[in-house]
């Protein structure tokens, strides 16, 4: 059992959120106000950013030291939305929100991962018809083992997650989000994942 924080109170971070506690996890979950943030990332071990993606790194980079020594997840996407809300750009082409992040906070182990579908799939993978994968992207391999643990509690096969490797990897896994709109605008909000066939 972990100690975890989710912070961000939307679909996304209480969609995670319950699965965590339902896997027997101890977890708070703070809205993205300052103060709440706060005293949720201080106590916990682990904490999940699930925060709008555009202002992840602001609010983050201002809890360097509450993150100090802590493994964050961040399963968010930092875009530019078009006129119909859906993602139209990345916010930092050429690198990651991921990568932005670590750079902000040195001493804290960032893990990329669960970026890659709809939310409902980040907590019920087997949902879909066919398998789906979900990407790590981190350069700490024990922080890396713990958060695939966590996807394994969170109903994820092992052979169904695959460690891209270093941090840098995020911005691939980032990018995928631009299938998303296209994707949506197809078939609808039917969940989905990008997914390696293999």
């Amino acid at each position: 059992m972990s100690t975890i924080a989710v912070l961000g109170k939307g679909r996304v971070g209480g969609s995670l959120a319950a699965a965590l506690t339902g896997a027997g996890h101890e977890v708070s979950m703070a809205d993205s106000t300052p103060g709440a943030a706060a005293s949720a990332a201080r106590a916990a071990r682990i904490v999940v950013n699930a925060t709008p993606g555009a202002d992840s790194l602001e609010r983050l980079a201002a809890l360097r030291e509450e993150l100090r020594g802590k493994i964050l997840v961040d399963v968010s996407n930092a875009t530019v939305d078009g006129p119909d809300g859906l993602p139209a750009d990345l916010l930092y082409p050429g690198s990651s929100l991921a990568e932005r992040l670590q750079e902000a906070l040195p001493a804290t182990y960032v893990v990329k991962t669960l970026n890659t579908m709809l939310y409902p799939v980040m907590t019920a993978p087997a949902i879909l018809a066919q398998a789906p994968d979900a990407f790590l992207s981190g350069d700490d391999a024990e922080a890396k083992q713990t958060v695939r643990d966590l996807l394994v509690d969170l109903g994820w096969s092992k052979e169904w997650i695959t460690d891209l490797g270093g941090i840098r990897t995020a911005r691939a896994t980032e990018a995928a989000i631009l299938f998303v709109p296209h994707v949506i605008r197809s078939h609808g909000f039917t969940p989905f994942a990008i997914s390696v066939a293999r």
